[in-house]
């Protein structure tokens, strides 16, 4: 197993540093960013179609593999929503405006940073299922390990999709109530966030099975998938969690302070759930991820970008 999956991991390696490299000097040369995010999608879809093209061995087929088709699938639906929902957003969008303070050919490494940080990014969230179709283990059954991951994965998914086209109706009917508590938005404050994370959690758990158990390190490797996106959507500022609250809560507790506070102090800001407001502070503090950082003080506010 572990000579075969090697060479898919440095494979899958070379094509994310081909897709990526190539982009950056493409995107520097014409001083651009419009295909920063579609690559990012593409890259995706790239390892998880080599990876399951890859994915047989002397024993056994991928496609005679259950497991590898679970994930395979999930992964590529997934990826393929990203893809897509980036590439309308960046239509909409004409432009990002993240890249502003990166573009200029004077800011060639500035610049290349942010495409090399995409490449581990992709390179590191594929790691499961570079796992899973790289196992030359022979299947013997899906266990109710593989069954909870792949549903929930599917789960993580709708979630995903139905919180990025409510958002974007919503925005488009314009912005009606001051903020966004349209379907799964009523119980959640970042759904879109949460399906996320919980599809990379599923996407571990899944690959369980695919190695030799708790002492296999390659597996414990591709926890990095769940823990990195958990780290971007939660900590890193200009995106996810961190972006959309704090300081950057100022324009609803400028337009509508009194109903945007009952809906967070009664809206989990994760996990989809009602009786929010019932759970104890120092529950939302901890295992719901209801950060004290994430709470507004005006003295710090100011206006930025709308959230995903």
């Amino acid at each position: 197993m572990v000579s075969q999956e090697l060479g898919i991991l440095g494979i899958a390696a070379a094509i994310t540093g081909g897709i990526q490299g190539l982009g950056f000097l493409v995107a520097y040369a014409l001083q651009t960013e419009k295909f920063y995010d579609i690559l990012g999608g593409i890259n995706f879809l790239a390892i998880g179609i080599y990876s399951a093209i890859d994915g047989s061995s002397d024993d056994q087929l991928w496609s005679d593999d259950p497991r590898k088709i679970s994930a395979t699938v999930l992964f590529l639906v997934s990826r393929l929503w990203l893809l897509t929902f980036l590439a309308w957003r960046a239509h909409e969008r004409g432009g990002d405006a993240r890249f502003d303070e990166w573009l200029g050919y004077d800011k060639f490494f500035i610049f290349g940073f942010v495409w090399f940080f995409q490449a581990v990014w992709v390179f590191c969230i594929s790691l499961p299922i570079i796992f899973i179709n790289g196992s030359d283990k022979v299947y013997d059954g899906l266990n109710p390990i593989d069954y909870v991951s792949i549903v929930f994965f599917a789960i993580a998914i709708v979630v995903e999709i139905a919180a990025d086209v409510q958002k974007a109706v919503w925005v488009k009917k314009g912005r009606q109530g001051g903020f966004c508590q349209v379907g799964v938005w009523k119980y959640s404050r970042h759904p879109n966030y949460f399906g996320e994370m919980l599809q990379w959690w599923c996407a571990f758990g899944l690959a369980f099975y695919s190695g030799t158990g708790w002492d296999d390190a390659q597996w414990w490797t591709s926890i990095l998938s769940p823990l990195m996106t958990m780290q971007i959507l939660l900590n890193t500022s200009g995106t996810g969690v961190a972006n959309a609250n704090g300081k950057n809560l100022k324009r609803y507790y400028d337009k509508v302070p009194e109903a945007y506070a009952k809906y967070r102090k009664e809206t989990s800001i994760l996990i989809p759930m009602v009786g929010y407001q019932y759970v104890p502070m120092f529950l939302k503090r901890t295992i719901f991820f209801d950060w004290a950082k994430y709470e507004y003080k005006p003295e710090e506010s100011k206006p930025d970008e709308e959230e995903k």
